[in-house]
């Protein structure tokens, strides 16, 4: 996997994860396949390979350009912006155990 200059990375915060799971699938109860944490706020969405690309959305809806790879936990990140892999400072820790859907 490479890693490419991101202009964004200065705006990586540790975050708290809002949900313990993609926050918009849990309220509608339906499935998700990976999820993608916010490191400018800490919304937990769904990954673009879940029916409601919750991740994505939560970027066109607020401009935060760097998730993270949650979970399962991966290690990595993404700049939406720039459209490359990102250089994270840390992993964010999970708050306990992720309902498991598909």
């Amino acid at each position: 996997m490479s890693v490419s200059s991101c202009n964004h990375s200065g705006q990586i915060r540790n975050v708290i994860p809002g949900s313990l799971g993609c926050a918009e699938c849990l309220a509608l109860g339906t499935p998700w396949v990976h999820l993608r944490l916010c490191r400018s706020c800490g919304h937990v969405g769904c990954c673009d390979s879940s029916q409601g690309r919750h991740a994505t959305a939560h970027f066109r809806t607020t401009g935060h350009p760097i998730i993270e790879g949650y979970d399962p936990p991966e290690g990595w990140g993404w700049c939406y912006v720039d459209e490359v892999m990102v250089e994270l400072p840390d992993q964010t820790e999970q708050l306990g155990p992720i309902p498991r859907f598909i």
